[in-house]
């Protein structure tokens, strides 16, 4: 009731409530009338849990965005035909409100194929196991499921009154995803399909336009768009139609196993202001905030529990420094461009080699420019307009008068933050069996290796694992069993070797109840083959193993026929030659005893005899651990840390954290200290964390907790140390700003016009919200020399430095400082471009 009563009230003072008229043009989308040049956010509503959903759309807003984008996720809305679910992180409609409150557009990709790194693309596992269903192809099966899906998301917006057309926030929608690079593969199902999508999409009369992302032959009057790293070569079907950017790529996903991939923010900056440069008119950012893949929801194989992205805002919601900053004032820049931007003809001129200008000049006369320098190595001079401009390797200028610099995209001027998580220990609640608060009392259970209860069923063949748990499960437990005699030589010497070649994704081999091996694919290739040295008895031996998989293919032509499991098993080593189990009788057994009691569940805990002790059992497989804890102190954003488990499942009263698996990368990887933003990015261009865990900490929302007695519930499939498990606190403990004399400002500007007042380089440093600048840790002005973190003074160094910026900074949440009106002498090193930089310290 308190929602909407707000939202009635924003209604009467906000232009956007009104029903708004959304078309379009060759040069931008038209609202009411008026051409709108757009900065967009992916945030995707399942990846982060409702509580943040406000603060994320206003760090989103506060960074100059205009527009929320969002995929609609099919398998998490419709759990079996008909049966639908919109509560929790999937309240799609309360998502959107929010973004409506917040003054903000929405565009809204139904799809409802997604890809995103989410299981199975996003389509439901149960629509792969209709007869005779082939997706994403001219199939009466799937072309029936996926419409009827569309229209109930649209005929549910509209009983909401949530396009635009009706008062709502929604400007675009979007059908089909990606598909143009695969519709070949799809031979003459492909373009019927896509052309039938579109129509479709249109029939559903929504009142706003629809788009297809690398689609290129979508159909008017259907927008095709464009997904990479760079979109500025990028140019629409149909000379009527605009220029629009849906997925431009700040980060990349990762991989369990694999490095940490990042793309500097000057690189991002450069691809923006390139693609406005060169007509442009709608950009958006995939993701701004990546956020989580929490329970099984990864997709892949392999993406890990994290969907952090190296996004503006990272996985736990605070604004990532200086890359969210940087973004700010270039999107400031351009918004000083957009009335000339979009009613003008660009000029093209050649400035030398890789030296170009795009004019814009308008009936009034009023002029825009941007000026690029896409030389990879080398910074230039160019003279513009008889003025000399010094343009950074890789880099746009903006000059919103055809004269003044006030971005550019390789100049970063706001703050830089050093984030850590600092781990807190487990905080015993007193419940009716635990009066001691100093010590935690762990509670186990642990799984029997192999068959529990009955089997589910009994062949003589190796089945697809896929097939058989219809991802229910990540485990699929395959049994049998081998005779050994006394006389075979390995009991007395040598160890006999097992064979297994499988089709993905992970696999633990038992054998008499002892976990012997372990192997895995990667998100390179899934499936995987080993040979491994085992230990076999005298008579009946139980070999019990336990495949697993690590999220479902979520793209690429065909993916839904993409199996997992064993494919092939042999022991060598006996006597008489190597022993074929392949074909012996298996007995399977779908998922674990502990899923099947829902032990994890606040009402499920009591199904099963937990064992009670103060030290739990360590690099102990197939365990369950459950503890009841208070949640940690503060309101930071709360990560759970892994780093001395093995690999398995989290939760946290019930909530799905995750799948968790602290595995390294390797040590022999390549990796970098400092990212080149110059020159084009590709995801393994800049990655970090060789040798290191791909991801340690594990994301557990705020909101997920109580005031006390949280039942924090562990599968652990391999073995790790309980004991090392901590919730580590998100925080920012120093924030940096590094800043240069003559540095290009935006300050100078208010609104399109420019203020008649001498712009002066400004140093500007903000703690978190709560806190305060409790240190100055380090500041120079003169020559300083380092990054954030590591500072040291150059050859040229005021000794007052630290002593003016605490006189202005210091117990204070934020503060600015200019160079040249704070009392440093600026008559050190007279031939020296003299910087500030400064280190504070947050509590």
């Amino acid at each position: 009731m308190t929602m909407k009563l707000s939202f009635l009230v924003l209604c009467l003072f906000l232009p956007l409530c009104l029903a708004a008229n959304v078309t379009y043009d060759r040069r931008s989308l038209i609202i009411d009338g008026q051409r709108k040049l757009l900065i967009s956010a992916s945030i995707h509503y399942p990846r982060s849990v409702p509580a943040m959903w406000p603060s994320l759309i206003q760090n989103a807003k506060e960074g100059g965005v205009d527009v929320i984008e969002t995929y609609v996720f099919w398998n998490g809305h419709e759990l079996s035909p008909d049966n639908y679910h919109f509560d929790g992180r999937f309240d799609l409609v309360k998502f959107i409100n929010i973004v409506h409150d917040a003054g903000l557009y929405l565009i809204l990709r139904i799809g409802p194929f997604v890809a995103a790194e989410w299981n199975f693309g996003g389509v439901p596992v149960w629509l792969h196991y209709i007869p005779n269903t082939v997706f994403r192809t001219d199939n009466a099966s799937f072309k029936f499921y996926m419409q009827k899906f569309t229209t109930y998301i649209v005929s549910l917006m509209k009983k909401e009154k949530l396009f635009a057309s009706q008062g709502g926030p929604i400007i675009l929608s979007q059908a089909k995803n990606e598909y143009g690079d695969i519709e070949r593969v799809y031979g003459e199902g492909g373009k019927p399909y896509a052309m039938w999508a579109a129509q479709m999409a249109v029939s559903q009369n929504i009142g706003v336009p629809w788009i297809m992302c690398q689609q290129y032959d979508a159909p008017d009057p259907v927008i095709n768009t464009c997904n990479s790293f760079y979109c500025d070569q990028f140019t629409p079907n149909s000379p009527n139609k605009p220029k629009m950017w849906t997925e431009n790529w700040p980060g990349w996903f990762k991989t369990f196993g694999a490095r940490d991939p990042h793309r500097p923010p000057e690189d991002i900056a450069f691809s923006v202001a390139r693609f406005f440069q060169k007509g442009g008119s709608l950009q958006n950012y995939y993701m701004y905030h990546g956020g989580t893949n929490f329970g099984r929801t990864a997709g892949g194989p392999f993406i890990t529990t994290s969907y952090d992205y190296d996004a503006p805002i990272d996985e736990y919601g605070l604004p990532r420094l200086p890359k969210w900053g940087h973004l700010k004032e270039l999107h400031r820049a351009i918004k000083l461009t957009e009335r000339v931007l979009l009613n003008s003809e660009p000029t093209y001129i050649s400035l030398g080699p890789s030296l170009e200008a795009d004019v814009y000049t308008d009936s009034s006369g009023a002029c825009v420019a941007f000026i690029a320098n896409i030389d990879e190595k080398d910074d230039k001079t160019v003279q513009f307009r008889n003025i000399s401009y010094h343009l950074p390797a890789w880099s746009v200028s903006i000059l919103p008068d055809c004269k003044n610099v006030v971005f550019n995209t390789a100049m970063i001027r706001s703050q830089t933050a050093m984030v850590e998580m600092v781990p807190e220990e487990l905080h015993p609640s007193v419940d009716a069996t635990n009066k001691d608060l100093k010590a935690l009392k762990w509670e186990v259970f642990v799984e029997q290796a192999g068959i529990w209860g009955k089997a589910d069923f009994v062949k003589n063949v190796l089945v697809d694992h896929l097939n058989t748990t219809k991802d229910t499960t990540d485990y699929l437990w395959y049994t049998t069993s081998i005779f050994v005699n006394e006389n075979e030589k390995f009991l007395k010497g040598s160890q006999p070797v097992l064979v297994v070649e499988s089709k993905g994704h992970a696999l633990h081999a038992f054998i008499n109840k002892k976990l012997q091996v372990s192997a895995t694919g990667n998100g390179s290739d899934i499936t995987f083959k080993f040979k491994q040295a085992i230990s076999l008895k005298a008579g009946k031996n139980e070999i019990a193993l336990l495949s697993m998989t690590v999220g479902l293919q979520n793209a690429g032509p065909f993916y839904e026929w993409v199996g997992a499991g064993l494919s092939k098993v042999v022991i060598e080593g006996f006597n008489n030659g190597p022993v074929d189990l392949s074909s012996h009788a298996w007995s399977y057994k779908i998922g674990l005893q502990g899923e099947h009691l829902g032990i994890y569940k606040p009402d499920g805990i009591k199904n099963v005899k937990w064992l009670s002790s103060r030290e739990p059992p360590k690099q102990q497989p197939l365990t369950w651990y459950k503890v009841i804890l208070d949640p940690p102190s503060g309101n930071e954003p709360v990560g759970l840390d892994m780093v001395h488990m093995g690999k398995g499942l989290a939760w946290l009263n019930g909530e799905e954290i995750g799948r968790y698996w602290p595995r390294k990368s390797s040590i022999h990887d390549v990796c970098v200290q400092k990212c080149d933003y110059r020159g084009k990015f590709r995801p393994d261009k800049c990655l970090t964390g060789c040798g290191e865990p791909t991801q340690r900490w594990y994301h557990v929302p705020r909101s997920w907790f109580k005031p006390s007695g949280n039942i924090l519930v562990i599968f652990e499939e391999k073995g790790g140390d309980p004991t090392q498990i901590r919730l580590s606190k998100r925080k920012v403990l120093s924030i940096c700003s590094h800043l240069g004399e003559g540095h290009p400002s935006i300050e100078s500007w208010s609104g399109t016009e420019k203020v008649e007042r001498k712009s002066k380089a400004t140093v500007h440093l903000k703690c978190p919200d709560n806190s305060r600048i409790a240190k100055i840790k380090f500041a120079s002005f003169g020559t300083p020399q380092g990054s954030c973190g590591s500072y040291s003074i150059g050859d040229c160094h005021d000794p007052n430095s630290i002593s003016l910026v605490e006189k202005v900074c210091l117990n204070r949440n934020e503060c600015r400082i200019e160079l040249g009106e704070e009392g440093f002498n600026r008559g050190l090193c007279p031939t020296a471009t003299k910087k500030l930089a400064v280190e504070a310290m947050c509590s």
